[in-house]
């Protein structure tokens, strides 16, 4: 007896077959334009999205006033650390201090800031950046209001105070413009 033969195996020619991948690609909803004007080659990068839309578009100068501001965080908490007399007498003409430990105490907040800083200018991620730079604006407000009322205080008007005030201005104006730059979203191109 004659074992019978199997049917020849039938090869479907739908991944050939032009309409009928369009079909397909149509009924997954890829290929085609989504409501942002992207399209996408998958379902996968359909669903997941496109990791352009994440990337962070830093704008020019950003990692430079980073470092900038980590040096001048560390710079200036070392210094209270380290000479709380000579730090106070630079900023407020006056060499004597009645105690040494507040001074000290605003270095170790310092460095626990600069800490932050150095960490920031290591990070891609747009959130930490922003909330890096409104914690640093926010420093040099409160420090400058804290000046400013400390000279009314004392009725005096040092040259390093001044100086201090006008840098934490411009200090503040450059953090905040940095904060609403990195928040801004991409223009569409």
């Amino acid at each position: 007896m004659a074992a019978k033969q199997p049917p020849p195996l039938m090869k479907k020619h739908s991944q050939t077959d032009l309409v009928s991948r369009l079909k397909t690609r149509k009924i997954l909803g890829v290929g085609g334009e989504d409501d942002d004007g992207e399209v996408h080659r998958s379902k996968i990068s359909q669903v997941l999205g496109n990791e352009i839309k994440f990337a962070v578009r830093e704008p020019l100068g950003l990692r430079v006033w980073q470092l900038v501001s980590a040096i001048m965080f560390s710079g200036v908490a070392i210094m209270a650390l380290a000479f709380p007399d000579q730090l106070y007498d630079t900023v407020f003409d006056e060499e004597s201090v009645s105690s040494k430990t507040p001074i000290r105490l605003y270095g170790g907040a310092l460095l626990s800031i600069s800490l932050i800083m150095w960490n920031a200018l290591y990070t891609a991620e747009k959130v930490i950046i922003r909330w890096t730079l409104l914690t640093e604006a926010c420093y040099f407000a409160v420090q400058f209001l804290v000046t400013t009322a400390s000279l009314v205080e004392s009725s005096r008007i040092a040259t390093g105070a001044m100086l201090l005030l006008v840098s934490r201005a411009l200090f503040i104006l450059i953090s905040i413009y940095y904060y609403y730059q990195v928040g801004r979203r991409p223009k569409k191109v």
